[in-house]
C-alpha cells in the first residue's frame, strides 16, 4: 500500500525541486492571481537595510515575516507582497565609511562626495543581490520587481 521511504532523503535536493518548482511553475504570482477576488490582507514590511550580508536573525524574521501573509492566502485572502529596501542614509554611508577606512566628512569631501556616492550606490545593489538571494532560498514570497523599481525614487539611488 504504502511505497518505502528511503533514509537516505537528500533534503538539499528535495528543497531546491520545491524551489524550481515555484519559480518554473509562477506559483508565488498564481498564488496571488487566484485570490484576487477575495479579501484584501495587507502586511506592511519594515524594509531591510542594505548595509550589510542576510545573517541568520534575518532569516529568523523573514520566517515570521512571510507565516502571517501565507496563512491569510491559505483562507482565500488576497496579499499582495510589495517589499522594499532601505537604501539610503546613514547605515548606508557608514558601511562604505568602514570599507574605506574613514572616519569622518573631512575624508569624504576630499575622496569627492560623487564618488563616495556612487560607492554608495554599488554597496546597497551588491548586498541587495545577497538579500534577494537569501529570500528566494528561504522561500520568502516577495515581488522582487516592486521592490527594484521602488528604488529608483529613493534619494542617491
Amino acid at each position: 500500500m504504502f511505497q518505502p521511504v528511503t533514509p537516505k532523503l537528500d533534503t538539499q535536493k528535495l528543497e531546491s525541486d520545491v524551489l524550481n518548482f515555484w519559480k518554473r511553475e509562477n506559483i508565488f504570482q498564481k498564488s496571488m492571481d487566484n485570490r484576487k477576488g477575495g479579501k484584501r490582507y495587507v502586511f506592511y514590511e519594515g524594509p531591510p537595510t542594505a548595509n550589510g550580508r542576510p545573517g541568520s536573525h534575518h532569516v529568523l524574521a523573514r520566517v515570521f515575516k512571510d507565516m502571517f501573509p501565507r496563512y491569510h492566502a491559505m483562507r482565500g485572502a488576497y496579499v499582495l507582497r510589495r517589499g522594499g529596501w532601505d537604501t539610503h542614509g546613514l547605515p548606508v554611508e557608514i558601511e562604505v565609511e568602514k570599507q574605506l577606512g574613514f572616519s569622518g566628512k573631512e575624508q569624504i569631501e576630499k575622496f569627492g562626495v560623487a564618488e563616495f556616492n556612487a560607492r554608495c550606490r554599488k554597496s546597497a545593489f551588491d548586498y541587495i543581490q545577497d538579500w534577494e538571494r537569501m529570500t528566494e532560498r528561504i522561500g520568502f514570497w516577495v515581488d522582487h520587481k516592486t521592490m527594484r523599481s521602488v528604488m529608483r525614487y529613493q534619494s542617491w539611488m
